[in-house]
């Protein structure tokens, strides 16, 4: 990608409109534009990040046997009147419409009921089962409040699977499955040394639901960490009883802000029932699976990371998420500069190294290293009138570090040592 050609302009200022640090730097930076509070359009470089999010987390949950679909948006009321969860005093943040043929139809908030409905006329033995579908698809929550940034909005993605088992020790087996890819999610986007599992209230259908909560004094929640043990409780849930119940001891807590970014529930039979999806299992006696759900949201790491990874001049990707591996710069309009920027860019490519070239002609040195500090590509390489005289490039690496003078010749090397 030439930069000439990036239809997204960077901004000195941040919008007067917007509070959160996440979504200032992400609208600064031309990876977003904001549509109203806890609605964002994603440009060409925030698209890439979030499709690298999602890439990460879609890798991790077909390494498990996950089954990716893709669900309708919009729902019947019908259906959602069988479970009981589509008035408005159940669930309060539907957002619903009036038919123009007569009738309701809602945009889901969550997938429980259409994904129980639909595997209800694709399972009929023990034999079709486990199943763990999945989808990375637009949810829709009418929130009250909507002001974190890409961390809280009335649209989103988000990564639902849901998992149904022949029996309790099954769905237990699947559960852990889950819970340790969740784990490697979090390590490959760069956020795993500080993400811990925090224990939750079940609900009615466990003693516990495990959420996986990112330390950041941004954070909506409180919890109790044992780091040590590496394991948290959140505050909802914190008493003497479920302390004793976890082997926690009160004095080796911290308590400490902190974001959720994923969270893993026991439905039991709830849905299965409540739809009448059984299975005629071994014996020949119709059961119901056993379900369970788990959700990460792409748009909220993204805003996460945002948070944590970035400085006072700007963002700075981990290179698994980054728009692109390496930010050329051209230092200069003189044609042997951008000659041999030309060269280097097409070297890049040719090694499958995704390269952003700042190729402009009217921005200054100033302008252009400032908006590349800002846009936080992981691994600058800066060519100018006085490195090229010694036929070298500079490489700077934007998390910091001592800038590398490279033989043009040895750029390739040195930059896939990096990226």
């Amino acid at each position: 990608m030439r930069q000439s050609s990036l239809f997204s302009t960077t901004r000195r200022e941040a919008p007067r409109d917007e509070t959160s640090r996440n979504a200032q730097l992400l609208i600064r930076a031309g990876f977003v534009h904001k549509e109203l509070a806890g609605v964002y359009s994603f440009l060409p470089l925030g698209w890439r990040v979030l499709r690298n999010i999602m890439q990460i987390i879609r890798e991790e949950m077909d390494a498990i046997g996950g089954q990716e679909v893709h669900l309708s948006a919009l729902q019947s009321r019908s259906l959602w009147e069988q479970t009981d969860r589509w008035s408005d005093e159940e669930v309060d943040i539907w957002f619903k419409t009036s038919l123009n043929a007569g009738g309701e139809a809602g945009l889901a908030p969550t997938h429980e009921e259409p994904i129980t409905a639909i595997m209800r006329e694709h399972i009929s033995s023990y034999r079709d089962l486990p199943q763990l579908p999945y989808q990375i698809q637009l949810k829709f929550r009418n929130e009250l409040r909507a002001r974190s940034g890409l961390m809280r909005g009335r649209e989103f993605y988000m990564k639902d699977m849901y998992t149904f088992a022949r029996t309790q020790q099954e769905h237990e087996e699947l559960y852990e499955r889950v819970k340790r890819a969740y784990f490697t999610i979090f390590q490959r986007i760069g956020i795993g040394d500080r993400t811990y599992l925090t224990f939750a209230s079940g609900g009615i259908f466990s003693q516990y639901s495990h959420e996986f909560q990112t330390v950041a004094e941004v954070g909506e929640d409180t919890i109790y960490l044992d780091r040590e043990k590496g394991i948290a409780v959140n505050k909802e849930v914190f008493t003497d009883a479920v302390l004793a119940d976890l082997g926690l001891e009160r004095e080796r807590l911290e308590e400490v802000r902190a974001v959720e970014v994923g969270n893993i529930f026991s439905l039991g039979t709830r849905f299965s029932e409540a739809l009448q999806c059984t299975f005629r299992d071994q014996d020949g006696t119709l059961k119901y699976p056993v379900m369970g759900c788990y959700g990460i949201g792409p748009n909220r790491l993204m805003g996460l990371v945002a948070e944590l990874f970035s400085d006072d001049r700007g963002l700075v990707w981990p290179s698994s998420i980054a728009p692109f591996a390496v930010h050329l710069i051209s230092l200069s309009t003189e044609a042997s500069v951008q000659e041999t920027a030309a060269t280097i860019y097409r070297d890049l490519q040719s090694h499958g190294i995704e390269v952003l070239w700042d190729d402009r002609t009217e921005a200054s040195v100033g302008e252009k290293l400032a908006d590349a500090d800002l846009i936080g590509i992981p691994v600058q390489i800066r060519v100018g009138p006085k490195s090229l005289a010694e036929r070298r490039a500079e490489i700077v690496q934007r998390k910091g570090g001592t800038p590398q003078y490279v033989p043009i010749g040895e750029l390739i090397p040195a930059v896939e040592a990096l990226v």
